[in-house]
């Protein structure tokens, strides 16, 4: 099958039983969501999460917002990065065995998301033209005081869309959507310090993820997006989990229009993550050095379950080839790379 296969059809994304109907790439969320489809004995290995990050354009601080339910685990999480003083404050509440409980929305263009609890309230509500998020803990044993207020609009954008199944399982499968570009405004308070977002000049993206996981997978992804020429760039890179042969996640965004890139290669340094990777695709439209300033690494091993993970952010430079041989250079472009081993 071409590697970069486009996907046509509509309706649900999985037959009667539980296997995708289509595999490839589109620019838009063209199957809906049908977790019903799933079988008993695959629901344990749901996996469905919203997540969006905002960094600010001069890369001194950023914020992620974690929304999962992953059956057997929930997160809802408020993460906030200062990388002038290297410090990371999280926020988290855990669920055990929601299973689908949570109640995240089938598709990212429509539904809210609502949580409560005696010390935290997480709002993530769909507008006419955009989201807005907010979210506030009290200090208690597993956070801080913590309070975010942000909104993010969507802009008139192509996105990036991907259904992928796995070699080993037919009836599991990864259906993600990628938003960049998305203009940022509002604030963050955590430990008395105010961190804000200029909706000119800062840009978050969503990550919105439903699938079928396999228990044992490594996956290494990019993303970022800001101002280029005075245009709003963005990109979105990965490999390592499921089958990609019919196409891979990787595109550019320019001005609202994807350009497809077939496969990339991070160049991670074999010795040390926090070294200058050295990024290239086979086709020669991606060149790149990504120079990591903060690692959020993480190493679980609880039993039948472990995380081992480099979560980088770091600046960007080097030149990008879009489809019609046009050159955009980056320079110094904050973003997040992550290479991440679950097994789950």
């Amino acid at each position: 099958m071409n590697k970069n296969h486009k996907l046509t059809g509509s309706g649900p994304l999985l037959d009667k039983n539980g296997v995708l109907r289509e595999v490839g790439w589109s620019t838009r969320l063209c199957y809906d969501y049908n977790p019903e489809a799933v079988s008993r004995a695959k629901k344990p290995r749901l996996k469905e999460w919203d997540y969006y990050h905002i960094i600010n354009h001069e890369g001194k601080y950023a914020v992620s917002f974690t929304f999962a339910d992953n059956y057997y685990m929930g997160l809802v999480t408020c993460s906030v990065f200062d990388f002038e003083t290297k410090e990371k404050f999280d926020c988290t509440e855990t669920k055990i065995m929601p299973k689908g409980s949570l109640g995240l929305p089938e598709s990212s263009e429509k539904g809210n998301i609502e949580y409560r609890s005696k010390s935290c309230v997480f709002n993530i509500d769909r507008t006419d033209d955009g989201r807005h998020i907010y979210c506030k803990y009290e200090r208690v044993f597993t956070h801080t005081d913590c309070e975010a207020d942000i909104y993010l609009k969507m802009p008139d954008t192509d996105t990036m869309v991907i259904a992928t199944p796995w070699k080993n399982d037919k009836k599991a499968f990864y259906y993600n959507q990628k938003i960049t570009c998305m203009n940022a405004s509002g604030y963050v308070k955590v430990k008395g310090k105010t961190y804000t977002f200029d909706a000119s000049k800062d840009f978050g993206i969503l990550d919105w993820g439903r699938g079928v996981w396999t228990y044992d997978n490594i996956w290494y992804w990019g993303i970022g997006c800001g101002y280029v020429d005075g245009k709003p760039f963005g990109y979105n890179i990965g490999y390592g989990f499921g089958d990609t042969s019919a196409a891979s996640e990787n595109m550019l965004f320019y001005d609202g229009k994807c350009h497809k890139l077939d496969l990339v290669d991070f160049g991670i340094p074999a010795d040390n993550v926090m070294k200058e990777w050295k990024m290239t695709s086979n086709d020669g439209r991606w060149n790149m050095t990504f120079k990591p300033f903060f690692n959020d690494r993480t190493d679980i091993s609880a039993k039948v379950i472990s995380q081992h993970a480099d979560k980088l952010f770091g600046f960007l430079n080097g030149t990008a080839i879009l489809d019609d041989g046009k050159e955009v250079k980056i320079e110094n472009l904050p973003v997040f790379h992550e290479k991440v081993h679950n097994k789950w």
